[in-house]
């Protein structure tokens, strides 16, 4: 396929559709990603992980797996505040086959904020940098790191300052790549993310010299329209499509087929939703067992609702899910009709 834009280029890892699936902490996991891949996104990162758990889990658990075979390139965001937790977490990673190691310093959520974790560090570039320092003093260069970032803790002058020195220590220290969410912290996702902000982002490094290192914008990308407008406008290098893909694979399909020069394709039927369904709700079923399936699959089924015509009836049914029969049951109502 040839596209509009320039391939991403994360360090050695080449991404010729320059619009990725973000890290959703109880979303992005392997089922997600799959049906992702399936849909155009080329690239993919799973679950934000806590440092912790990736070292303290014996064996490769749920959030650990990826399709061997097909899907690479891969990337693992992990969450901590210890450097050589950081460290040990990475290791662990790349031994398992992750592509690439995202360092999460964004995560707007309250406990994790009271952990000295995620956003939290936007107030901490001390901290911020030895961590950054460190995992890639010990990693292979062979493996790409980034950051995820907000574009700071809140909207003071001081919470300014600090990101760009997170960001510009970043990238002295060998990150190949970026990505800013347009919102601060405190904002979580309140208000509307600031492109203009994540413009400004790109236009600095370039005007430092470092045009290589890749920027990715996320804020706010719902609609195929508006994905490639942010990505002509901004000047960014890429997207990472986070809340707007989870129940809507097809947004991927929908902006490749943009950026190619083509026409965006029609809405699924319901018949294509339900056999996505389906497959969805069949992977996680190989991936967890049914019982934890059927529960996991009720927050998927809640957002795959809203692109039917009869959204609450669909989400209601979807919500009371606790089987396999269950969720068939649910799938049979997309076949009393096609529209």
């Amino acid at each position: 396929m040839s596209f509009q834009f320039p391939p991403l280029c994360l360090g050695c890892v080449e991404i010729p559709f320059p619009v990725i699936q973000a890290a959703l902490s109880g979303y992005s996991d392997a089922p997600m990603r799959t049906i992702a891949r399936r849909f155009g996104a080329m690239f993919t990162l799973c679950e934000v992980m806590l440092d912790q758990f990736v070292i303290a889990v014996s064996k490769r658990k749920s959030r650990l797996y990826f399709a061997e075979f097909d899907e690479h390139p891969v990337g693992a965001q992990l969450m901590g505040n210890e450097p050589e937790q950081f460290v040990r977490a990475s290791e662990r990673l790349i031994s398992e086959g992750f592509d690439l190691i995202d360092l999460n310093f964004a995560c707007p959520v309250k406990k994790v904020l009271g952990r000295g974790r995620g956003g939290s560090l936007l107030k901490n570039p001390q901290m911020a940098l030895k961590i950054v320092k460190t995992v890639r003093q010990n990693m292979p260069h062979t493996i790409p790191l980034t950051i995820k970032l907000r574009k700071g803790f809140d909207d003071s002058q001081e919470s300014r300052e600090k990101f760009f020195e997170i960001l510009d220590g970043s990238v002295e220290l060998g990150v190949c790549g970026v990505t800013v969410h347009g919102r601060t912290v405190q904002q979580r996702y309140d208000g509307i993310s600031d492109w203009e902000f994540i413009s400004e982002v790109k236009q600095r490094l370039c005007e430092q010299g470092r045009s290589e290192i890749a920027v990715i914008g996320s804020g706010d990308l719902f609609t195929p329209e508006i994905c490639v407008q942010r990505l002509k406008q901004s000047g960014v290098n890429g997207l990472a499509l986070a809340r707007g893909t989870i129940g809507n694979p097809w947004l991927f399909r929908d902006v490749a087929a943009l950026l190619q020069g083509l026409p965006k394709p029609e809405p699924p039927t319901l018949r294509e939703q339900r056999q996505i369904l389906a497959e969805h709700f069949r992977l996680a079923v190989e991936l967890y067992g049914e019982h934890r399936a059927a529960t996991t699959m009720r927050a998927f089924g809640v957002k795959y609702s809203l692109l039917h015509p009869e959204t609450e009836k669909i989400r209601q049914a979807f919500a009371q899910v606790k089987t396999a029969t269950d969720w068939n049951r649910v799938l049979d109502m997309y076949d009393s009709r096609d529209s």
